[in-house]
């Protein structure tokens, strides 16, 4: 039995940190995990930014209210759940992702919880294991499972690589230019079609 793994900003929803930068005007907070692949001095680099604004929770979660699913990513994820079972693994948190997991009709998503003081700074944050996306992937192929994974980041590329089909999608020169073994896609119909004969 197969199960598709996705990644989940980037490649179904814009990047949270990217659109809270753009509202907030902290420019800083643009770096994601296609910039910085240590996701811990990542996220101590993004809470470090917001105890020194103010910001928490709240304002993240009013920017993420705005944010819509790419343009096409529903009608794909309909269809791939059609076809097989499909898994969201995102190095996002709960927090975040419930909002967005409305819009795209409720898809089974892994991901992390951040930690929330009463006053709504964001502490710290809980990584479901370590390397989480790899590990899923691992303990899904050990149930009995075929792999095939797709995402656009550095934090991806160890499930892309462990299953027995992998794609880049949406994903930067620089990593396209890295890992020329990986197929590379830009649109959802390309994704649909090169997974449907992974399948």
């Amino acid at each position: 039995m197969n199960v598709v793994c996705l990644d989940m900003e980037g490649v179904l929803v814009p990047e949270i940190w990217i659109a809270f930068a753009e509202k907030s005007g902290i420019p800083e907070l643009k770096r994601t995990t296609r910039d910085e692949p240590d996701y811990d001095k990542l996220m101590r680099y993004r809470l470090d930014i917001l105890r020194q604004h103010g910001l928490g929770l709240k304002e993240i979660q009013e920017t993420i209210a705005g944010i819509d699913p790419l343009p096409g990513a529903k009608a794909f994820l309909d269809e791939l759940r059609t076809l097989t079972q499909v898994i969201i693994l995102s190095d996002t948190f709960e927090q975040f992702a419930k909002p967005l997991m409305a819009k795209l009709n409720w898809p089974t998503i892994f991901c992390n919880s951040l930690e929330v003081s009463p006053d709504g700074a964001i502490t710290g944050y809980k990584m479901r294991c370590e390397k989480s996306k790899l590990t899923t992937v691992k303990a899904l192929q050990s149930c009995g499972f075929e792999t095939i994974a797709a995402g656009d980041s550095y934090n991806d590329l160890g499930m892309i690589e462990a299953s027995k089909a992998g794609f880049l999608f949406k994903s930067t020169a620089q990593i396209k230019a890295d890992h020329p073994e990986l197929e590379a896609y830009e649109e959802f119909d390309d994704l649909l079609a090169a997974i449907k004969r992974a399948l």
